[in-house]
């Protein structure tokens, strides 16, 4: 690897690169699927090759391939070169990086139980055990298990002589129970939708999650919703469960931080952001007890966004996004941090491989916790709903106007969970939402959850986030909208 970076560099520099870095990266993934008692999905690839970055004449330029012999990795650089000077005929001004000193590590990420060890027959029996355990529920028309292994093997090198190692391995898995019955369609999902929970650890996430014995329970919620009662459209206090919470932060906190969406330059799928340069240390973000940040440290945990060093070799960082309610800060790369005057990048650029250029992602985007348990909180709500996991949401191109659904809900009376509810949703505005939260539970109910999928730029990158979040409370919001006759 370190050979290939080197070359590339060597490439660019000579033809007048006045920057250039390149990540050499060797990608593999395993990716398993059950469907109703039968293997649906055995696939298993392996991706190796090099991308190279330069600035040229004030402009960006990159190229990558995955022929790795000497003539292909010089053409890779020439070519980087060639485009960031037909770039800088048309560029406004320079391109100016926020200083970032040189650094010569290696790290690894937590894993104690190699996954890509572990047999593809072991892991599809542990899968068809749970699927069996969803369908002996009466009325499960669907049983769907999966499990997801990645890593990722990387080396960045940079011309301010810069030489970082990173190796990370990420695991992920979950199931979904479906149930039909006449036009209605109900489901449940452990531990998360939308794919289960991820997280950079090896094979022991498997063994920690519980799947199958948590199988009976989500089959039986997934059956009982049909003869719930439909969640009421008001005024209502929720009380949400840790992965929405995760999943309204990465909607309505995440998205709107990346600086290059406030910047203008970047606005596909998720739009641009509400969030201007002058709201910054001055917006009441929320109310005075949420605290956010965006840490990419190790010791936050282990997330999708955790790493030592992000793909411009900045350090990883913890940013401090919302303190005591107030809005303190941006996710940044060099550029945009210079652009605004910011010393340095706080490290928050990623790319999903060798062959896209690195973009500003989200990291560990984080609610800290409060106190007390979940059980502590519903006691303490006279009249409310408490939803947990997600099943739609919707958000406009600001992130300012969203609606969420989730797939289960349980009206709360007096203190006490009173009857289950289904198809349940909310909506509002962010700040306003924000602001409305009263009651955050403690590091016993905290969870670190993985998005596997989060989708940006053009030509698409896929990239892992992490969000860190306990159940949380919101007053007089507004439910049942999203199936309200």
């Amino acid at each position: 690897m370190e050979n290939f970076g080197a070359l590339a560099l060597d490439a660019a520099t000579s033809q007048g690169a006045t920057y250039a870095d390149a990540r050499v990266m060797d990608i593999r993934q395993r990716y398993l699927s059950t469907k109703d008692g039968k293997t649906a999905q055995v696939r298993e690839s392996e991706s190796l090759g090099l991308g190279v970055r330069v600035i040229v004449d004030g402009a960006w330029g990159f190229a990558s391939t995955d022929d790795l012999s000497r003539q292909g990795i010089l053409a890779a650089g020439l070519k980087a070169v060639e485009i960031a000077r037909a770039s800088a005929l048309a560029k406004r001004q320079d391109v100016q990086l926020a200083p970032e000193a040189k650094t010569v590590d290696q790290w690894e990420g937590p894993c104690r139980i190699d996954p890509f060890l572990i047999p593809v027959s072991g892991c599809l029996d542990l899968m068809l055990k749970i699927d069996a355990e969803l369908r002996r529920v009466k009325n499960i028309t669907l049983a769907e298990v999966a499990m997801d292994f990645h890593r990722i093997d990387q080396l960045f090198v940079s011309s301010n002589g810069s030489e970082i190692r990173q190796i990370k391995n990420q695991t992920g898995a979950g199931f979904v129970a479906t149930s039909f019955d006449g036009t209605e369609i109900q489901r449940r999902s452990y531990p998360n939708s939308f794919g289960g929970q991820y997280q950079t650890k090896g094979y022991e996430l498997i063994e920690e999650l519980d799947l199958l014995g948590n199988a009976p329970r989500i089959a039986e919620e997934a059956a009982a919703l049909h003869a719930c009662d439909q969640c009421p459209a008001g005024e209502r206090d929720i009380i949400l469960g840790s992965s929405q919470v995760g999943l309204q932060i990465h909607e309505s906190i995440g998205h709107p931080i990346e600086l290059d969406r406030v910047l203008g330059t970047e606005a596909n799928f998720a739009g641009m952001s509400f969030l201007t340069l002058d709201q910054l240390g001055t917006l009441k973000y929320a109310s005075d007890i949420v605290n956010v940040v965006a840490d990419a440290t190790p010791a936050h945990g282990p997330g999708l966004g955790t790493f030592a060093y992000d793909d411009e070799g900045v350090p990883a960082n913890n940013t401090p996004i919302i303190t005591a309610g107030l809005f303190t800060g941006y996710l940044t790369s060099r550029e945009t941090a210079a652009a605004i005057g910011q010393e340095r990048s706080n490290g928050s650029m990623r790319a999903e491989g060798w062959n896209r250029i690195p973009l500003i992602r989200m990291t560990n985007v984080s609610l800290l916790p409060g106190q007390g348990k979940l059980e502590d909180l519903i006691a303490d709500t006279d009249d409310g709903i408490y939803m947990e996991t997600n099943r739609s949401w919707s958000i406009d191109d600001r992130r300012y106007n969203f609606q969420f659904g989730t797939e289960i809900g349980w009206e709360i009376k007096n203190g006490k969970r009173v009857r289950m509810l289904k198809n349940p949703s909310y909506g509002g505005i962010t700040t306003e939402f924000w602001n409305s939260c009263d009651a955050i539970c403690g590091p016993e109910e905290w969870t670190l959850w993985g998005t596997p999928n989060c989708g940006k730029g053009q030509p698409m990158q896929t990239m892992g986030t992490g969000h860190g979040a306990s159940p949380t409370r919101f007053r007089k919001v507004q439910v049942g909208v999203a199936y309200s006759k």
